[in-house]
């Protein structure tokens, strides 16, 4: 077990932290590079509740210049792609989402702290013949990203610190 400890195993970004009297931490709406209706609102939403629920952080929904950081996002593609096909009709029957988004961790002079410019998520939906049923399952898939992500998110910055 000792060798282990020894073999060089770090996170990335392991050195950089936050100041140590650091409490408030501000997170604005995050940019929508896309088309996707709210899909920002969803991905700001769940990152907020899992610091909320993971830290002892004071989490600012919003811009605040008196934060000690301030955790940037931006959605950069989202991708609707027809996975499987209903033999009957022709129609598509299952789609997989694809969002990918980006994060900025700074401090309350705008450097850069942490920044993870790459996250991709995937998540697969049936599509209902009923148009009321396809857009409230699309919105749940999107959802769900949106919660896996904020999961991914979180623990990475928490494990660079």
């Amino acid at each position: 077990m000792l060798l282990v400890g020894g073999c060089g195993y770090h996170t990335v970004n392991g050195a950089v932290r936050l100041p140590s009297n650091a409490r408030t931490l501000a997170i604005p709406a995050f940019r929508n590079n896309t088309q996707s209706y709210h899909t920002e609102a969803a991905f700001t939403q769940a990152v907020i509740r899992e610091f909320t629920d993971r830290t002892s952080y004071h989490i600012v929904a919003g811009q605040d210049s008196g934060a000690d950081a301030t955790l940037l996002g931006t959605i950069t593609s989202y991708q609707v792609v027809p996975l499987t096909y209903d033999a009957a009709t022709g129609q598509s029957s299952s789609f997989l989402v694809t969002i990918t988004a980006s994060l900025k961790l700074v401090d309350q002079h705008g450097e850069t702290i942490w920044e993870n410019s790459n996250y991709l998520f995937r998540q697969q939906y049936e599509q209902s013949q009923d148009l009321a049923s396809y857009i409230q399952e699309n919105s749940a898939a999107t959802h769900r990203l949106a919660a896996d992500f904020a999961s991914a998110a979180v623990a990475d910055i928490l494990e660079s610190w």
